[in-house]
């Protein structure tokens, strides 16, 4: 079930909301295309698909996009989060710890019991909201597809 209304938050000239209205593709799409590693090379019609069917926090100074993360989960038992940056002109001023918040109270994901992430040097931003390593981590198996874009990843 998708979301029936958006969500906003303000911190004094900042604010995250969910409305995929508010979104700045050419923001989110340019920095995880171009700058992450998790994502180099995703083409614009796979971000926008992913974008569509997951539930998304956009982090804003005025009208200027400076931060994202999106969330795939059923809203009931499972939350995937990805995504996360802040440009890097923005960092160093609490929005991603901010926003991990945000997510983390969320009403729609509360009732999810397992949340999920991959993340190769953000460790410390993520436990500060719960996420811990895997207790069971012999019971988790991938299925990674190596390079999908055609572009060298990290």
């Amino acid at each position: 079930m998708k979301p029936t209304e958006c969500m906003e938050g303000r911190r004094g000239e900042y604010e995250i909301s969910t409305d995929p209205a508010r979104i700045d593709f050419d923001v989110v799409h340019g920095y995880l295309a171009n700058e992450s590693y998790w994502a180099r090379g995703i083409p614009a019609d796979l971000m926008r698909r992913a974008i569509a069917e997951s539930l998304n926090f956009g982090v804003y100074h005025g009208d200027r996009q400076v931060g994202f993360a999106r969330v795939v989960t059923d809203r009931a038992t499972f939350a995937w989060l990805c995504d996360v940056f802040v440009v890097p002109e923005y960092r160093g001023r609490g929005l991603s710890k901010w926003l991990m918040e945000t997510i983390a109270a969320h009403p729609e994901l509360q009732p999810c019991r397992r949340w999920m992430l991959a993340t190769r040097d953000a460790h410390t931003l993520y436990a500060r909201v719960g996420f811990t390593p895997l207790s069971t981590p012999e019971r988790w198996m991938e299925r990674r597809l190596r390079n999908p874009y055609g572009v060298e990843t990290g």
